[in-house]
Protein backbone atom coordinates (compact mmCIF):
# COMPACT_ATOMS: atom_id res chain seq x y z
CA UNK A 1 0.00 0.00 0.00
CA UNK A 2 0.82 3.89 0.12
CA UNK A 3 2.05 5.32 2.75
CA UNK A 4 -0.60 6.55 5.08
CA UNK A 5 0.82 10.15 5.16
CA UNK A 6 -0.63 10.89 0.96
CA UNK A 7 -4.12 9.18 2.18
CA UNK A 8 -4.71 11.22 5.69
CA UNK A 9 -2.88 14.68 3.68
CA UNK A 10 -5.22 14.30 0.82
CA UNK A 11 -8.36 12.98 2.36
CA UNK A 12 -8.06 16.25 4.82
CA UNK A 13 -7.69 19.00 1.94
CA UNK A 14 -10.53 17.77 -0.12
CA UNK A 15 -13.23 17.55 3.02
CA UNK A 16 -11.90 21.08 3.74
CA UNK A 17 -12.57 22.45 0.12
CA UNK A 18 -15.84 20.65 0.25
CA UNK A 19 -16.58 22.06 3.88
CA UNK A 20 -17.14 18.47 5.20
CA UNK A 21 -14.33 18.16 7.31
CA UNK A 22 -16.72 19.29 10.40
CA UNK A 23 -18.65 16.02 10.19
CA UNK A 24 -15.69 13.42 9.45
CA UNK A 25 -13.62 11.96 11.80
CA UNK A 26 -10.11 11.33 10.07
CA UNK A 27 -8.17 8.66 11.26
CA UNK A 28 -4.21 7.19 10.82
CA UNK A 29 -2.75 4.17 11.86
CA UNK A 30 -0.02 1.90 9.80
CA UNK A 31 3.55 1.45 11.67
CA UNK A 32 2.53 4.85 14.62
CA UNK A 33 5.19 3.75 17.40
CA UNK A 34 5.89 7.18 18.62
CA UNK A 35 4.44 10.48 19.92
CA UNK A 36 6.40 12.11 16.94
CA UNK A 37 4.52 9.52 14.61
CA UNK A 38 1.43 10.93 16.16
CA UNK A 39 2.14 14.96 15.85
CA UNK A 40 3.03 14.52 11.96
CA UNK A 41 -0.29 12.37 11.63
CA UNK A 42 -1.96 15.08 13.45
CA UNK A 43 -0.21 18.06 11.72
CA UNK A 44 -1.61 16.65 8.29
CA UNK A 45 -5.43 15.82 9.40
CA UNK A 46 -5.80 12.99 11.44
CA UNK A 47 -7.24 13.05 14.93
CA UNK A 48 -7.28 10.00 15.58
CA UNK A 49 -4.81 6.98 15.81
CA UNK A 50 -4.37 3.30 15.25
CA UNK A 51 -2.10 1.08 17.08
CA UNK A 52 -1.42 -2.07 16.68
CA UNK A 53 2.38 -3.34 16.10
CA UNK A 54 3.66 -1.15 19.13
CA UNK A 55 0.93 -2.64 21.66
CA UNK A 56 2.10 -6.46 20.30
CA UNK A 57 5.56 -5.84 20.79
CA UNK A 58 4.59 -4.44 24.31
CA UNK A 59 2.41 -7.55 24.94
CA UNK A 60 5.63 -9.62 24.62
CA UNK A 61 5.47 -10.01 20.33
CA UNK A 62 8.99 -10.87 18.76
CA UNK A 63 7.62 -10.25 15.01
CA UNK A 64 8.62 -13.88 14.44
CA UNK A 65 5.72 -13.35 11.30
CA UNK A 66 4.51 -16.92 11.90
CA UNK A 67 0.84 -16.03 13.02
CA UNK A 68 -1.22 -17.82 10.05
CA UNK A 69 0.73 -20.96 10.86
CA UNK A 70 -0.99 -21.33 14.52
CA UNK A 71 3.29 -21.61 16.21
CA UNK A 72 3.45 -18.11 17.95
CA UNK A 73 6.32 -19.02 20.40
CA UNK A 74 5.18 -16.61 22.71
CA UNK A 75 1.60 -17.41 23.02
CA UNK A 76 0.14 -14.03 20.69
CA UNK A 77 -1.68 -15.57 17.84
CA UNK A 78 -2.41 -18.96 18.77
CA UNK A 79 -5.02 -21.66 20.01
CA UNK A 80 -2.69 -23.64 21.42
CA UNK A 81 -2.94 -24.33 24.51
CA UNK A 82 0.62 -25.45 25.17
CA UNK A 83 1.81 -21.73 23.47
CA UNK A 84 -0.78 -19.50 25.01
CA UNK A 85 0.97 -21.15 27.87
CA UNK A 86 3.60 -18.89 27.67
CA UNK A 87 2.04 -15.62 26.95
CA UNK A 88 3.27 -13.48 29.52
CA UNK A 89 1.38 -10.34 28.46
CA UNK A 90 -0.79 -7.77 30.88
CA UNK A 91 -3.06 -4.78 30.25
CA UNK A 92 -0.69 -2.70 32.01
CA UNK A 93 2.45 -2.86 29.66
CA UNK A 94 -0.18 -1.79 26.67
CA UNK A 95 -1.01 1.35 29.74
CA UNK A 96 2.63 2.03 30.43
CA UNK A 97 2.90 2.26 26.48
CA UNK A 98 0.44 4.38 25.30
CA UNK A 99 1.46 6.92 28.58
CA UNK A 100 4.78 7.25 26.66
CA UNK A 101 3.38 8.04 23.34
CA UNK A 102 0.87 10.84 24.88
CA UNK A 103 3.84 11.94 27.13
CA UNK A 104 6.21 12.26 24.10
CA UNK A 105 3.26 13.95 22.20
CA UNK A 106 2.64 16.52 24.68
CA UNK A 107 6.38 17.40 24.80
CA UNK A 108 5.94 18.25 21.00
CA UNK A 109 2.71 20.18 21.47
CA UNK A 110 4.02 21.94 24.28
CA UNK A 111 7.36 23.17 21.63
CA UNK A 112 4.81 23.94 18.77
CA UNK A 113 2.23 25.82 21.29
CA UNK A 114 -0.94 23.77 21.23
CA UNK A 115 -2.90 23.00 23.92
CA UNK A 116 -5.35 20.59 22.80
CA UNK A 117 -5.37 18.21 19.56
CA UNK A 118 -8.32 19.91 17.92
CA UNK A 119 -5.62 23.27 17.51
CA UNK A 120 -2.87 21.14 16.56
CA UNK A 121 -5.63 19.41 13.53
CA UNK A 122 -4.80 20.02 9.98
CA UNK A 123 -1.44 22.47 10.87
CA UNK A 124 1.23 21.28 8.03
CA UNK A 125 2.87 25.06 7.88
CA UNK A 126 4.19 23.59 11.08
CA UNK A 127 6.12 20.94 9.00
CA UNK A 128 9.28 21.17 7.48
CA UNK A 129 10.97 19.18 4.78
CA UNK A 130 14.58 18.31 5.86
CA UNK A 131 16.77 19.24 2.97
CA UNK A 132 19.86 18.33 4.23
CA UNK A 133 18.70 14.58 2.96
CA UNK A 134 20.84 14.20 -0.24
CA UNK A 135 20.77 10.60 -0.94
CA UNK A 136 19.96 10.20 -4.51
CA UNK A 137 16.82 8.49 -4.58
CA UNK A 138 15.06 11.82 -2.46
CA UNK A 139 16.20 14.22 -4.95
CA UNK A 140 12.97 13.55 -7.29
CA UNK A 141 10.63 13.74 -4.59
CA UNK A 142 8.08 16.78 -4.35
CA UNK A 143 6.54 16.72 -0.71
CA UNK A 144 4.70 20.27 -1.45
CA UNK A 145 1.28 18.40 -2.20
CA UNK A 146 1.31 16.75 1.27
CA UNK A 147 2.17 20.23 3.05
CA UNK A 148 -0.53 22.45 1.01
CA UNK A 149 -2.88 23.94 3.34
CA UNK A 150 -6.16 25.28 1.02
CA UNK A 151 -7.12 28.65 1.18
CA UNK A 152 -10.28 28.71 3.71
CA UNK A 153 -13.14 31.55 4.85
CA UNK A 154 -12.75 31.47 8.64
CA UNK A 155 -16.38 29.72 8.97
CA UNK A 156 -14.89 26.52 7.38
CA UNK A 157 -14.21 23.89 10.51
CA UNK A 158 -10.67 22.05 10.59
CA UNK A 159 -11.89 18.97 12.88
CA UNK A 160 -14.83 17.52 13.48
CA UNK A 161 -17.54 19.23 15.33
CA UNK A 162 -20.37 17.14 14.58
CA UNK A 163 -21.78 14.13 15.54
CA UNK A 164 -23.54 11.85 13.30
CA UNK A 165 -27.41 10.83 13.96
CA UNK A 166 -27.94 7.43 12.93
CA UNK A 167 -31.66 8.28 13.96
CA UNK A 168 -31.81 4.59 15.42
CA UNK A 169 -35.42 5.76 17.07
CA UNK A 170 -37.19 6.29 13.73
CA UNK A 171 -35.86 2.44 12.56
CA UNK A 172 -38.58 -0.16 11.78
CA UNK A 173 -37.07 -1.65 14.75
CA UNK A 174 -37.60 0.73 17.43
CA UNK A 175 -40.61 2.16 16.37
CA UNK A 176 -42.37 -1.62 15.46
CA UNK A 177 -40.43 -4.22 15.96
CA UNK A 178 -39.30 -4.10 19.80
CA UNK A 179 -42.25 -2.98 20.75
CA UNK A 180 -44.67 -5.66 19.24
CA UNK A 181 -42.43 -8.26 20.34
CA UNK A 182 -42.44 -7.41 23.86
CA UNK A 183 -44.44 -10.32 25.16
CA UNK A 184 -42.22 -12.70 23.76
CA UNK A 185 -39.32 -10.91 25.42
CA UNK A 186 -40.15 -10.93 28.75
CA UNK A 187 -43.52 -13.47 28.85
CA UNK A 188 -42.18 -16.09 27.48
CA UNK A 189 -45.11 -15.97 25.05
CA UNK A 190 -45.32 -17.03 21.31
CA UNK A 191 -45.30 -13.45 18.79
CA UNK A 192 -46.01 -13.61 15.38
CA UNK A 193 -46.43 -10.70 13.07
CA UNK A 194 -47.07 -9.45 9.71
CA UNK A 195 -45.73 -6.14 8.57
CA UNK A 196 -44.66 -4.01 5.10
CA UNK A 197 -40.93 -3.50 4.33
CA UNK A 198 -39.01 -0.95 1.91
CA UNK A 199 -35.54 -0.74 0.93
CA UNK A 200 -34.88 2.46 3.23
CA UNK A 201 -35.64 -0.55 6.10
CA UNK A 202 -32.32 -1.46 6.21
CA UNK A 203 -30.77 -3.94 8.56
CA UNK A 204 -34.32 -4.91 9.57
CA UNK A 205 -34.30 -7.40 12.74
CA UNK A 206 -31.12 -6.53 14.01
CA UNK A 207 -31.90 -4.35 16.79
CA UNK A 208 -34.73 -6.84 17.84
CA UNK A 209 -31.77 -9.60 17.80
CA UNK A 210 -29.87 -7.64 20.43
CA UNK A 211 -33.05 -6.99 22.46
CA UNK A 212 -33.09 -10.78 22.53
CA UNK A 213 -29.00 -11.09 23.46
CA UNK A 214 -29.77 -8.64 26.00
CA UNK A 215 -32.79 -10.06 27.82
CA UNK A 216 -31.81 -14.12 27.29
CA UNK A 217 -28.15 -14.15 26.61
CA UNK A 218 -26.22 -15.97 24.00
CA UNK A 219 -28.68 -18.99 24.14
CA UNK A 220 -31.49 -16.54 22.70
CA UNK A 221 -35.10 -17.70 22.48
CA UNK A 222 -36.38 -21.43 21.43
CA UNK A 223 -37.24 -21.34 17.44
CA UNK A 224 -39.60 -19.32 16.20
CA UNK A 225 -40.34 -17.64 19.30
CA UNK A 226 -41.00 -14.39 17.25
CA UNK A 227 -42.06 -14.87 13.84
CA UNK A 228 -42.35 -12.03 11.32
CA UNK A 229 -43.40 -12.12 7.77
CA UNK A 230 -42.02 -8.72 5.74
CA UNK A 231 -43.78 -8.27 2.35
CA UNK A 232 -42.06 -5.98 -0.11
CA UNK A 233 -37.83 -5.07 -0.63
CA UNK A 234 -36.07 -5.28 1.92
CA UNK A 235 -32.64 -2.73 2.18
CA UNK A 236 -29.38 -3.98 3.28
CA UNK A 237 -28.24 -6.27 5.74
CA UNK A 238 -31.82 -7.32 6.35
CA UNK A 239 -31.35 -9.62 9.38
CA UNK A 240 -27.99 -9.14 10.09
CA UNK A 241 -26.74 -10.72 13.36
CA UNK A 242 -29.92 -12.09 14.49
CA UNK A 243 -29.89 -14.87 17.20
CA UNK A 244 -32.11 -17.99 17.72
CA UNK A 245 -35.17 -17.59 18.34
CA UNK A 246 -36.15 -15.35 16.01
CA UNK A 247 -37.37 -15.87 11.92
CA UNK A 248 -37.88 -13.42 9.34
CA UNK A 249 -39.64 -14.45 6.40
CA UNK A 250 -39.14 -11.83 3.41
CA UNK A 251 -41.71 -11.81 0.44
CA UNK A 252 -40.29 -10.01 -1.46
CA UNK A 253 -36.87 -9.35 -2.48
CA UNK A 254 -33.84 -7.78 -0.54
CA UNK A 255 -30.71 -6.07 -1.57
CA UNK A 256 -26.81 -7.11 -0.06
CA UNK A 257 -25.66 -8.69 3.39
CA UNK A 258 -28.58 -10.38 3.80
CA UNK A 259 -28.19 -12.79 7.13
CA UNK A 260 -24.65 -11.29 7.35
CA UNK A 261 -23.24 -12.46 11.03
CA UNK A 262 -26.09 -14.97 10.93
CA UNK A 263 -26.12 -16.02 14.78
CA UNK A 264 -28.86 -18.86 15.18
CA UNK A 265 -31.77 -17.25 13.49
CA UNK A 266 -33.93 -18.07 10.71
CA UNK A 267 -34.56 -16.23 7.50
CA UNK A 268 -36.66 -17.40 4.62
CA UNK A 269 -36.90 -15.48 1.61
CA UNK A 270 -39.34 -16.17 -1.55
CA UNK A 271 -40.70 -14.28 -4.65
CA UNK A 272 -44.13 -12.12 -3.84
CA UNK A 273 -47.37 -14.05 -4.75
CA UNK A 274 -48.22 -11.84 -7.02
CA UNK A 275 -44.59 -12.35 -9.46
CA UNK A 276 -45.24 -14.67 -12.10
CA UNK A 277 -41.18 -15.53 -13.21
CA UNK A 278 -39.46 -17.98 -12.40
CA UNK A 279 -37.74 -18.16 -9.14
CA UNK A 280 -35.14 -20.13 -9.94
CA UNK A 281 -34.03 -18.15 -13.10
CA UNK A 282 -34.14 -14.77 -11.04
CA UNK A 283 -32.15 -13.15 -8.60
CA UNK A 284 -34.03 -12.70 -5.13
CA UNK A 285 -31.22 -11.48 -2.77
CA UNK A 286 -28.21 -8.89 -3.34
CA UNK A 287 -23.93 -10.35 -2.76
CA UNK A 288 -22.39 -11.31 0.11
CA UNK A 289 -25.36 -12.76 2.32
CA UNK A 290 -24.47 -14.50 5.26
CA UNK A 291 -21.59 -13.20 5.43
CA UNK A 292 -19.48 -14.21 8.72
CA UNK A 293 -22.31 -16.24 9.55
CA UNK A 294 -21.79 -18.55 12.80
CA UNK A 295 -25.11 -20.65 13.20
CA UNK A 296 -28.53 -20.32 12.11
CA UNK A 297 -30.45 -21.37 8.89
CA UNK A 298 -31.47 -19.08 5.40
CA UNK A 299 -33.63 -20.24 2.72
CA UNK A 300 -33.38 -18.63 -0.69
CA UNK A 301 -36.23 -19.39 -3.17
CA UNK A 302 -34.00 -17.71 -6.21
CA UNK A 303 -30.71 -16.70 -7.28
CA UNK A 304 -28.29 -15.16 -5.01
CA UNK A 305 -25.88 -12.79 -6.40
CA UNK A 306 -21.82 -12.78 -5.65
CA UNK A 307 -19.92 -14.33 -2.24
CA UNK A 308 -22.79 -15.87 -1.24
CA UNK A 309 -21.68 -17.77 2.07
CA UNK A 310 -18.47 -15.81 1.83
CA UNK A 311 -16.50 -16.70 5.34
CA UNK A 312 -19.51 -18.46 6.35
CA UNK A 313 -18.49 -20.85 9.66
CA UNK A 314 -21.51 -22.53 10.77
CA UNK A 315 -24.70 -21.72 9.09
CA UNK A 316 -26.60 -23.95 7.19
CA UNK A 317 -28.57 -22.27 3.70
CA UNK A 318 -30.36 -23.55 1.05
CA UNK A 319 -30.45 -21.45 -1.98
CA UNK A 320 -31.27 -21.73 -5.97
CA UNK A 321 -28.70 -20.55 -7.68
CA UNK A 322 -25.25 -17.93 -6.64
CA UNK A 323 -23.48 -15.57 -8.53
CA UNK A 324 -19.34 -15.54 -8.61
CA UNK A 325 -17.06 -16.27 -6.33
CA UNK A 326 -19.76 -18.33 -3.82
CA UNK A 327 -18.56 -20.29 -0.44
CA UNK A 328 -14.98 -18.35 -0.56
CA UNK A 329 -13.47 -18.35 2.57
CA UNK A 330 -15.98 -20.65 3.79
CA UNK A 331 -14.78 -21.92 6.77
CA UNK A 332 -17.60 -23.84 8.47
CA UNK A 333 -21.29 -24.64 8.02
CA UNK A 334 -23.23 -26.44 4.33
CA UNK A 335 -24.45 -24.74 2.05
CA UNK A 336 -27.21 -26.54 -0.67
CA UNK A 337 -27.14 -25.01 -4.25
CA UNK A 338 -30.04 -26.43 -6.43
CA UNK A 339 -28.82 -24.26 -9.17
CA UNK A 340 -26.40 -23.24 -11.61
CA UNK A 341 -23.23 -21.22 -9.74
CA UNK A 342 -21.16 -18.18 -10.91
CA UNK A 343 -17.10 -18.33 -11.33
CA UNK A 344 -14.14 -19.29 -8.91
CA UNK A 345 -16.90 -21.32 -6.57
CA UNK A 346 -14.99 -22.49 -3.19
CA UNK A 347 -12.41 -20.35 -3.58
CA UNK A 348 -10.18 -20.26 -0.30
CA UNK A 349 -12.51 -22.39 0.99
CA UNK A 350 -10.62 -24.80 3.91
CA UNK A 351 -14.01 -26.13 6.08
CA UNK A 352 -17.34 -26.69 5.78
CA UNK A 353 -19.03 -28.60 2.65
CA UNK A 354 -21.23 -27.58 -0.33
CA UNK A 355 -23.84 -29.52 -2.14
CA UNK A 356 -24.44 -28.51 -5.43
CA UNK A 357 -27.11 -29.78 -7.76
CA UNK A 358 -25.16 -29.49 -11.59
CA UNK A 359 -28.27 -30.03 -13.46
CA UNK A 360 -25.71 -29.33 -16.86
CA UNK A 361 -22.94 -30.60 -15.66
CA UNK A 362 -20.32 -28.17 -16.09
CA UNK A 363 -20.21 -27.24 -12.59
CA UNK A 364 -16.44 -28.32 -12.59
CA UNK A 365 -15.26 -25.84 -15.09
CA UNK A 366 -17.02 -23.09 -12.76
CA UNK A 367 -15.00 -24.23 -9.45
CA UNK A 368 -12.06 -23.20 -8.68
CA UNK A 369 -10.09 -26.72 -7.41
CA UNK A 370 -7.20 -25.49 -5.82
CA UNK A 371 -8.34 -26.18 -2.16
CA UNK A 372 -11.19 -28.25 -3.10
CA UNK A 373 -12.17 -31.26 -4.21
CA UNK A 374 -15.68 -32.82 -6.07
CA UNK A 375 -17.24 -35.97 -5.32
CA UNK A 376 -19.90 -37.70 -5.53
CA UNK A 377 -22.92 -37.53 -3.08
CA UNK A 378 -22.96 -41.38 -1.68
CA UNK A 379 -22.69 -41.15 2.12
CA UNK A 380 -26.00 -42.21 3.60
CA UNK A 381 -26.28 -39.79 6.11
CA UNK A 382 -24.87 -36.73 4.15
CA UNK A 383 -28.19 -37.60 1.24
CA UNK A 384 -30.75 -37.51 4.02
CA UNK A 385 -29.03 -34.77 5.26
CA UNK A 386 -29.30 -32.82 1.66
CA UNK A 387 -33.21 -34.09 1.46
CA UNK A 388 -34.44 -33.04 4.67
CA UNK A 389 -32.98 -29.36 3.98
CA UNK A 390 -34.81 -29.55 0.53
CA UNK A 391 -37.38 -30.47 2.26
CA UNK A 392 -37.66 -27.57 4.92
CA UNK A 393 -36.74 -25.28 1.76
CA UNK A 394 -39.93 -26.34 0.49
CA UNK A 395 -42.05 -25.96 3.88
CA UNK A 396 -40.63 -23.17 4.42
CA UNK A 397 -40.37 -21.05 0.89
CA UNK A 398 -43.45 -23.26 -1.68
CA UNK A 399 -40.87 -22.95 -4.16
CA UNK A 400 -42.44 -25.48 -6.90
CA UNK A 401 -38.25 -25.50 -8.56
CA UNK A 402 -37.39 -27.07 -5.17
CA UNK A 403 -40.56 -29.28 -5.17
CA UNK A 404 -39.38 -31.25 -8.25
CA UNK A 405 -36.03 -31.73 -7.25
CA UNK A 406 -37.56 -33.72 -3.75
CA UNK A 407 -39.97 -35.57 -5.51
CA UNK A 408 -37.58 -36.99 -8.01
CA UNK A 409 -34.70 -37.36 -5.29
CA UNK A 410 -33.78 -40.46 -5.82
CA UNK A 411 -33.23 -40.15 -9.88
CA UNK A 412 -31.12 -36.95 -9.14
CA UNK A 413 -29.26 -37.65 -6.78
CA UNK A 414 -26.35 -38.36 -9.50
CA UNK A 415 -26.19 -34.96 -10.51
CA UNK A 416 -25.39 -33.49 -6.53
CA UNK A 417 -21.44 -32.44 -6.33
CA UNK A 418 -20.21 -32.53 -3.02
CA UNK A 419 -17.11 -29.80 -2.29
CA UNK A 420 -14.94 -30.74 0.25
CA UNK A 421 -12.04 -29.04 1.03
CA UNK A 422 -8.89 -31.14 1.28
CA UNK A 423 -8.09 -29.49 5.02
CA UNK A 424 -11.28 -30.55 6.23
CA UNK A 425 -11.39 -33.66 5.04
CA UNK A 426 -7.98 -34.49 6.66
CA UNK A 427 -8.95 -32.85 9.79
CA UNK A 428 -12.34 -35.01 10.18
CA UNK A 429 -9.79 -38.57 9.55
CA UNK A 430 -7.57 -36.89 12.01
CA UNK A 431 -10.56 -36.36 14.57
CA UNK A 432 -12.19 -40.36 13.83
CA UNK A 433 -8.59 -41.72 14.88
CA UNK A 434 -8.04 -39.84 18.15
CA UNK A 435 -11.66 -40.00 19.22
CA UNK A 436 -10.81 -43.95 18.36
CA UNK A 437 -7.63 -43.72 20.72
CA UNK A 438 -9.77 -42.41 23.70
CA UNK A 439 -9.56 -38.37 23.55
CA UNK A 440 -12.23 -36.46 23.78
CA UNK A 441 -13.80 -33.03 23.44
CA UNK A 442 -11.59 -29.67 23.17
CA UNK A 443 -8.39 -32.47 23.74
CA UNK A 444 -9.09 -34.57 20.64
CA UNK A 445 -10.10 -31.35 18.48
CA UNK A 446 -6.43 -29.96 19.20
CA UNK A 447 -5.15 -33.13 18.38
CA UNK A 448 -6.40 -34.08 15.58
CA UNK A 449 -5.92 -30.49 14.34
CA UNK A 450 -2.11 -30.51 15.17
CA UNK A 451 -1.89 -33.68 13.57
CA UNK A 452 -3.71 -32.71 10.18
CA UNK A 453 -1.05 -29.81 10.02
CA UNK A 454 1.48 -31.74 10.81
CA UNK A 455 2.67 -30.27 14.03
CA UNK A 456 2.41 -33.68 16.04
CA UNK A 457 3.18 -37.04 15.74
CA UNK A 458 0.22 -39.89 15.55
CA UNK A 459 -1.36 -40.72 19.25
CA UNK A 460 0.15 -44.25 20.57
CA UNK A 461 -2.44 -45.63 23.44
CA UNK A 462 -0.39 -47.68 25.39
CA UNK A 463 -2.71 -50.39 27.70
CA UNK A 464 -0.82 -52.21 30.71
CA UNK A 465 -1.95 -55.10 31.62
CA UNK A 466 -3.24 -55.51 35.07
CA UNK A 467 -1.77 -58.64 37.35
CA UNK A 468 -2.87 -61.66 37.65
CA UNK A 469 -3.63 -62.63 41.14
CA UNK A 470 -1.69 -65.44 42.55
CA UNK A 471 -3.39 -68.43 43.92
CA UNK A 472 -2.31 -69.73 47.56
CA UNK A 473 -1.01 -73.02 47.96
CA UNK A 474 0.58 -74.89 50.41
CA UNK A 475 2.80 -76.79 48.53
CA UNK A 476 6.87 -75.17 48.62
CA UNK A 477 7.83 -73.47 45.76
CA UNK A 478 11.88 -72.78 44.60
CA UNK A 479 12.53 -69.04 44.34
CA UNK A 480 11.44 -67.03 41.98
CA UNK A 481 14.45 -66.52 39.22
CA UNK A 482 15.25 -63.13 38.33
CA UNK A 483 14.28 -63.15 34.39
CA UNK A 484 10.35 -61.43 35.01
CA UNK A 485 12.46 -57.92 36.87
CA UNK A 486 14.07 -57.73 33.46
CA UNK A 487 10.88 -57.71 31.42
CA UNK A 488 9.68 -55.55 34.20
CA UNK A 489 12.62 -52.90 33.44
CA UNK A 490 11.77 -53.15 29.34
CA UNK A 491 8.65 -52.38 29.36
CA UNK A 492 9.35 -49.16 31.79
CA UNK A 493 11.43 -48.37 28.92
CA UNK A 494 8.57 -49.16 26.70
CA UNK A 495 6.23 -46.95 28.08
CA UNK A 496 8.86 -44.04 29.07
CA UNK A 497 9.77 -44.23 24.85
CA UNK A 498 6.15 -43.80 24.27
CA UNK A 499 5.11 -40.97 26.11
CA UNK A 500 8.22 -39.03 24.54
CA UNK A 501 6.66 -39.80 21.20
CA UNK A 502 3.61 -37.57 22.13
CA UNK A 503 1.67 -40.47 22.98
CA UNK A 504 -1.46 -40.79 25.83
CA UNK A 505 -1.03 -43.35 28.03
CA UNK A 506 -3.46 -45.14 29.93
CA UNK A 507 -3.05 -47.83 32.74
Amino acid sequence: GLPWELGVAEAHQTLLLNDLRSRITVEADGKLLTGRDVAIACLLGAEEFGFATGPLVALGCAMMRVCNLDTCPFGVATQNPKLRAKFEGKPEYVVNFMRFIAEELREIMAQLGFRTIDEMVGRSDMLRVNKAIKFWKSTGIDLSAILYRPQLDSTVVTHHTVSQDHKLEDTLDYKVLIPLSEPALHEDRKVSLSLEIHNTDRAAGTQLGSAITRAHGEKGLPADSIDVHFRGSAGQSFGAFIPSGLTLRLEGDANDYVGKGLSGGKIVVRKDREANFRSEENTIIGNVALYGATSGTAYISGIAGERFCVRNSGATAVVEGVGDHGCEYMTGGRAIVLGPTGRNFAAGMSGGIAYVYDANGDFSQRCNQEMVELLPLSDADEIEFVRSQISEHVKNTQSTYAEHILTNFDDLIGRFVKVLPYDYAKFNEKLAEVKADGYEGDEAVLMAFELATGKAEAPIKVVEEKPVAKKTSTAKKAPAAKKPAAKKTAAKKTSSSTSKKGGKING
